[in-house]
């Protein structure tokens, strides 16, 4: 299935052996069909020349001219300066990089063509680094604009461009089938012709338009990546109905016994919430519902409610979280409301070894734990159910569809699919909702439980750190608690744990009347759980964590967040960050320490903080500034990882993706199943089982 092109490897080529392939592999190119699809970022005018007199800085030119002097320059670096002349003016060519050779050479160059930006330079205008070569060698100017591509290191532009020229002389063969997509009014030009015009465009070209990717060629591109992506959900979605589930009986006593146990009632939006799982569960149909709360909405009643249902009709259910501190969290939350209804539960994480891994797969594997709550562990071969009826997954944005789906051969006897249930306090713009999740049904929490107060945010540069100290200070002598977070620059969990521990330190010696406790990523899972114990039953008063706190325990006496380096977050996470205070009674506050200087984009993002309290306004604002992949940590899903498409440019073809994706299913899967192919790695895991 697919293309030609998807299945001729770049090794194919002239030129590419191991050390070349390895690179384009990291830039995700292994086939002639993903070379053709990695498009120029911009494009040069290389098919004119221009008089040096009529050159100006900040503007990149193709100049001729004589070389009439050339010497080696003494600055602040050594550089070779050549001067070029041709009647109407002259220019430096200056060269920071350059070998004895070349400078011989062109010393006695004469006359050649260079392309680059002019600049102003020390001796007037100069171009720094030019590419050149002597007119005799560059006898032809290009005939199209010259495309410049997103490279990795060790691949130059030309060895690219080079590349890139076999692959469309591939192309030219009939290498691309051209699909049926319907009569869309973005797929009326034909992909091979839309491919050819990226990569080599007429020197008339709208420029304007190709760099604001409008123009209709990439827009036949984006939108066929953008239907492709559909259509893969709504196949997963078709497969799904294939399969049968467990149905169950409505809700029993102990369903019912959990709200009278809260000690709060329900908000009518979680009811209603509630209820649509409930219904789902009760066809043999497997559910594949998407629930979307902001934080502290009361999605994990709703995992409980569901977990309980399950229960009552003999079946177990797994709760994956994307990392081991979720995951111990939600079992000490879950654990108190459920063991009193006499629904055991059991924790598997990867830091689970041993002996007490072993008894843990036994619980699970004999039925003896009706709820079992980890992290990726839950995936493993070992991990046999006894009679697994619903899995939930927590911040679904985390996992992608091919991880999901891996669990349903975890079904009841291995043979019923499991009901899913997914869960995400990132609230999802619903232009990005529709899209995303064409697989699930969406259910959304729209309510704050009664009592919660917005929290004021303050933004902050770090040179103000004593006043926030003092601060802090002042909250905890009046009996407030408070969390100070730790976020690094560098990703390593190591150097960020080492921080939180310098930093809970230095505010003990600060602060000896304030009980400072500590948690991150590296403790074990018994002293995380304790320091999370200690800070909800009040027993510390300041809690320095780094960014495991995320999602956390309910402590309503906290009502003071600080974040250091708050610039390096995403809004999303920031949002979720300040949802640990505000949950109680009292007035909250939330100051944002940032490192001076503070970009544009951190300054706009920052100051959405301050702004507003309303999750789903945040992820609209941040789906604006980062864009999507971002905000759904596509990294991880692998379900954004789109080539070409932009959710937020591309979002007026959304409706017309969506039509031609229930056509294109209409006709039967063939088409789809190849146009999915063609766009997405591994597709064929989609329709297996």
């Amino acid at each position: 299935m697919g293309s030609d092109l998807c299945e001729i490897s770049v090794t194919r080529l002239k030129g590419v052996g191991t050390s070349l392939a390895s690179k384009l592999a990291r830039l995700g190119i292994e086939s002639v069909q993903d070379l053709l699809f990695h498009l120029p970022f911009r494009y040069e005018d290389r098919t004119r020349v221009t008089p040096i007199g009529a050159a100006r800085p900040g503007q990149a030119y193709v100049l001729e001219g004589e070389i009439t002097a050339c010497n080696l320059a003494y600055g602040r670096r050594r550089s070779l300066l050549a001067t070029l002349e041709d009647g109407t003016g002259r220019i430096g060519l200056r060269f920071y990089h350059f070998s004895k050779a070349m400078e011989h050479n062109l010393r006695r160059a004469g006359s050649i063509r260079c392309y680059g930006e002019v600049r102003a330079g020390a001796t007037g205008p100069e171009i720094y680094h030019p590419e050149y070569a002597s007119l005799k060698q560059a006898a032809t100017m290009e005939a199209s604009l010259t495309p410049v591509y997103p490279a990795t290191e060790g691949i130059s532009q030309s060895r690219y461009r080079s590349l890139v020229e076999q692959a469309l002389a591939l192309l030219d063969t009939g290498g691309l089938v051209e699909l049926d997509l319907g009569d869309s009014p973005y797929t009326r030009m034909p992909i091979a012709e839309a491919l050819r015009y990226l990569h080599r465009p007429p020197p008339d070209a709208d420029t304007q338009a190709l760099l604001a990717s409008q123009h209709p060629a990439q827009r036949r591109l984006a939108f066929e990546e953008l239907l492709a992506h559909q259509a893969s959900l709504r196949l997963v979605r078709e497969e799904m109905k294939k399969l049968h589930a467990p149905p169950l009986k409505p809700p029993g006593s102990r369903y019912t016994e959990l709200g009278a146990s809260l000690g709060f009632s329900l908000t009518k939006a979680q009811e209603k919430v509630a209820s649509e799982v409930a219904k789902d569960m009760m066809t043999a149909s497997p559910t594949l519902r998407l629930v979307q709360g902001d934080v502290g909405s009361g999605k994990t009643v709703i995992a409980a409610l569901a977990a309980i249902h399950a229960f009552e009709n003999g079946l177990q259910t797994a709760l994956m979280a994307p990392t081991e501190l979720l995951a111990e969290q939600h079992f000490i939350n879950l654990s108190s409301w459920l063991l009193p209804l006499g629904i055991r539960t059991a924790r598997l994480t990867s830091r689970v070894t041993g002996k007490k891994r072993e008894e843990t797969l036994a619980q699970i594997g004999t039925g003896n734990a009706e709820l079992v709550i980890g992290t990726h562990a839950l995936f493993q071969p070992e991990v046999a159910f006894q009679s697994l009826g619903l899995i939930i997954i927590d911040e679904q944005h985390r996992f992608g569809v091919h991880q999901r789906l891996a669990l349903r051969e975890k079904g009841v006897a291995g043979s019923d699919c499991p009901h899913q249930l997914v869960m995400t306090a990132t609230p999802i713009p619903r232009t990005l909702s529709m899209s995303i999740y064409a697989d699930m049904d969406v259910s959304v929490i729209d309510e704050l439980p009664p009592g919660r107060r917005p929290v004021t945010t303050s933004v902050l540069p770090d040179e103000r750190r004593d006043q926030v100290v003092a601060r802090v200070a002042h909250a905890c002598a009046a009996g407030a608690q408070v969390y100070w977070v730790c976020t690094l620059i560098d990703e390593s969990e190591a150097l960020e744990c080492q921080a939180a521990e310098a930093t809970a330190e230095e505010l003990s010696k600060l602060l000896p009347e304030v009980k400072v406790g500590l948690i991150h990523g590296r403790m074990n899972a018994t002293d995380k759980a304790q320091a999370m114990s200690d800070f909800k039953h009040a027993k510390l008063d300041l809690l320095v964590a780094t960014t495991v706190i995320e999602v956390g325990v309910d402590v309503p006496n906290a009502t003071l967040m600080v974040i250091e380096n708050s610039e390096r977050l995403g809004l999303a996470q920031l949002h979720q960050l300040r949802g640990r205070i505000g949950r109680g009674a009292k007035e909250s506050h939330c100051l944002l320490l940032y490192k001076k200087p503070l970009g544009e984009l951190s300054r706009e993002r920052l100051a959405v903080m301050r702004q507003s309290n309303d999750g789903f306004f945040i992820a609209e604002r941040d789906l604006e500034i980062r864009g999507p992949g971002e905000i759904l940590g596509s990294k991880q899903s692998g379900s954004l990882e789109f080539k070409i498409a932009n959710l937020m440019r591309d979002q007026d073809m959304l409706p017309e993706v969506r039509q031609v994706a229930a056509k294109l299913l209409q006709a039967g899967a063939g088409q789809a199943e190849q146009l999915v192919s063609r766009w997405i790695k591994e597709s064929e895991k989609l329709f297996s089982g």
